[in-house]
Parts: C-alpha cells; sequence; structure tokens
C-alpha cells in the first residue's frame, strides 16, 4: 500500500485545489482518499510506502481518446499541396492521402512499426497522458489491420485502447465500398474475435467515403458481435454519421463539425460524447466544432490530437486545448473535463479512469504550476511528474 501526502487535490470542478489531502492506493486503485486529519490508518504503520508529495498539486492524468498512432512514411507533401489550394478530396482521388498511408504501411515489417510507435507513445507519457486509444485503419487488408492492432497490443506504458478502423477508407482493390465492407465482416472480424485484439469498432462516414446506410448495416454487424462503436462524423460536410451515432448509442461522434442546431440539441439528451479535434481542423482549414453550442446543450464534450499523418501531424495536447479556448470558446476547467473525465466516457471506461475517485486507477500528475499554465502555451507542457497505477513513470 502507497500513502500519498502532503498534497493539494484539485477539485472536481477543475477551478481550485484542496489542500493537506492523502491518496491511498492499493494494488494500484485509489483506496481512500480525503483530508490528512481523517485518514483511517495510522501514518506509523511500516507495511505502508510513504510518498510525500511536497505540497505540491494533483490532477487526474490526461486520456488521448483519439488517435491514428500507428503509421508508416510522411504525408508532409499533402500539406503543402492544400496549402495551394488543392483540397483534401481531390488528393484522396489522385491515390494521395489515407490510401498513400496505406501503401507504406503495408510494407513495413511489425518490428519496425513496434519501435516507431513506441516513441509516439512515449511522446504522449511525457506530456502526462496515462491512456491512449489507437486506431488501425492503415491497413485495409486484414493482415495489416491485424498487424497494427497487434503492434499496440505491445506497446509499453500507458493503457492502451485499441480501436479497429478498417473502414477508413477503400482500398483498391475493391469497386464498392460496400463489398469492401462485406468483406470485412467475413473475412477480418473473425480474427479479431479470436484474438481479441479490440472491442471497439470506428467507421469513417462522409461523402466519397462510406455513406451513412451501408455505415449502419456495418456497424450494427458489429454490434451483434459485442462491440462498441463509434464514428468518424460530419467533418466535412452533414453526412448523417452524427445523427447514426445518436441512432446506434455509439461511444463517441468524432469531429463533429458540420452540426444542425437539431443536432446538437439531440447530443445534449444523449449519452454519445462528441470528441472534437481542433489540432485536426487547424491543418485542415476547417471550420471549428460548435463547442460552446455543444456544452450549453448539454453534451458530453471530449478533446484530442487526432494525431495522424496527413490532416493532424501533431501529438501535442496544450496545443489542443489552446486553440479550444481560442476557436472553440471553451473554459479551462471545461478543457480539463474534456482531457479527463470527459474522455474517459469516449472510450467507456470512465469506472476505471478520468477522475480522482475511491476505486479508480491512481493515475495523476503531480506539479508545481497552476492550472493556468496548462493548455497556455502551445508545445510546452508545465513540468510534472505522472503516475500509473500509483507508480511513477518516467521516460
Amino acid at each position: 500500500m502507497q500513502f500519498f501526502y502532503n498534497l493539494q487535490l484539485v477539485n472536481k470542478d477543475f477551478t481550485g485545489f484542496i489542500s493537506r489531502q492523502v491518496i491511498l492506493v492499493q494494488n494500484g486503485l485509489i483506496k481512500w482518499i480525503g483530508p490528512e486529519k481523517d485518514i483511517p490508518l495510522a501514518k506509523n504503520n511500516s507495511k505502508i510506502k510513504k510518498i510525500n508529495l511536497k505540497n505540491q498539486k494533483v490532477l487526474p492524468s490526461f486520456i488521448e481518446c483519439h488517435t491514428h498512432s500507428i503509421f508508416a512514411g510522411s504525408r508532409a507533401e499533402e500539406f503543402e499541396l492544400r496549402n495551394t489550394g488543392t483540397s483534401y478530396l481531390e488528393i484522396a482521388a489522385r491515390g494521395g492521402g489515407i490510401l498513400s498511408t496505406v501503401t507504406k504501411t503495408r510494407a513495413m515489417n511489425e518490428t519496425e512499426m513496434l519501435k516507431i510507435s513506441q516513441m509516439r507513445i512515449n511522446e504522449f507519457v511525457r506530456q502526462g497522458v496515462s491512456t491512449v486509444e489507437i486506431k488501425s485503419g492503415y491497413g485495409l487488408d486484414t493482415k495489416t489491420e491485424i498487424k497494427m492492432l497487434t503492434v499496440a497490443r505491445k506497446l509499453k506504458g500507458p493503457r492502451i485502447v485499441t480501436t479497429f478502423l478498417g473502414a477508413h477508407a477503400k482500398p483498391h482493390e475493391f469497386e464498392s465500398f460496400e463489398r469492401y465492407l462485406e468483406d470485412i465482416i467475413k473475412n477480418t472480424l473473425p480474427h479479431l474475435k479470436k484474438k481479441k485484439l479490440s472491442n471497439r469498432v470506428d467507421i469513417f462516414i462522409e461523402k466519397n467515403f462510406f455513406e451513412k446506410d451501408i455505415g449502419k448495416k456495418y456497424l450494427k454487424k458489429f454490434q451483434e458481435q459485442g462491440f462498441d462503436i463509434t464514428i468518424h462524423a460530419n467533418q466535412l460536410s452533414q453526412s448523417g454519421g452524427a445523427e447514426l451515432a445518436i441512432e446506434l448509442k455509439a461511444k463517441s461522434a468524432d469531429h463533429v463539425i458540420q452540426l444542425s442546431d437539431d443536432t446538437i440539441k439531440k447530443f445534449g439528451t444523449s449519452k454519445v460524447v462528441t470528441v472534437l479535434l481542433p489540432a485536426a481542423d487547424l491543418y485542415m482549414k476547417c471550420d471549428y466544432p460548435p463547442a460552446r453550442k455543444l456544452i450549453d446543450a448539454g453534451a458530453t464534450v471530449a478533446l484530442a490530437t487526432d494525431f495522424n499523418p496527413g490532416t493532424s501531424p501533431t501529438q501535442d495536447l496544450m496545443l489542443v486545448g489552446l486553440l479550444a479556448r481560442l476557436k472553440m470558446g471553451m473554459t479551462l476547467s471545461e478543457v480539463f473535463k474534456a482531457y479527463t473525465i470527459n474522455a474517459a466516457c469516449a472510450l467507456g471506461i470512465e469506472c476505471e479512469e478520468g477522475s480522482l475517485e475511491v476505486g479508480k486507477k491512481a493515475n495523476f500528475i503531480c506539479t508545481e504550476f497552476d492550472l493556468t499554465d496548462f493548455f497556455y502555451s502551445a508545445g510546452h507542457v508545465p513540468k510534472h511528474r505522472l503516475f500509473i497505477g500509483g507508480k511513477e513513470i518516467k521516460i
């Protein structure tokens, strides 16, 4: 058992700290939390490892709930094309975009993929991230999709939540989107179930990608097999993906830039988390999601980097939070909630992580800095120590 004492604990609203608090940790879980004067065990108990946090501030560690962290190659040249007026859909039609990364990812061996991916995950850990979601989707064939998810399971450090995104784009081998989805159900889904590589499935519902109707049939097949679902929805147009996420009671609808007022109201009464990805919107020169309207309507809003080689080649959490504050009308406390408990809700792990409560994992950061020092300076994370399961993680 560990005894963390002499600490300032952030309040649930992320608006301040409570002094002279204690966290008791047993087997990686919070056993008790509260004022030092009320601790149920004697401080001189020799069986307890005592850790003095020297009056530092303690808050939940961050959860990165939407990434495409496993891929090969770069798409830097596409960034220049978009800057000179070529649209994302035009680049994709020329064989660029997702499919250009697919070619490189299929060619990369598992050893090299693991090495590169671990370096990327370490970068998230340095920023105070204890859980990272990783999507497949750059294989678009059974062999490579399984390879990506297998590599994800081997990564060290934070908790890894895997999501199968075979329906990211249509590979060249298939003439129709519907035929490709049928092939996934027939040939890839059995491998996912057998190897237990993921219990989540995602799909990119958008014009010139997967349409709502075939996406619905596809997702329901996965739901029948016990998978949680999430959707890349309404990023470039009102594609119907957001509404489908609500209809199917998905864990989250991600991007959700192009939303009608009626859909915003529906999110406000739904348990579907809206995952907003402003770094992608910055790179894509898109509108930003209507975060203020969503929050005011009662929707649960999470934030993530959308780290990927094409449309959000950044792992900078501070940039994401800064954009949320500058461009999307979110308050600092809302940003903290979006990167902790709300992100946990998006992944369906809110009973285990995302806040510092009895029974949850002892995942937290401690720092001398104030809350206002976070999500303030792009590229700069205030100095801190990260604990996962009560154990300090050093990279």
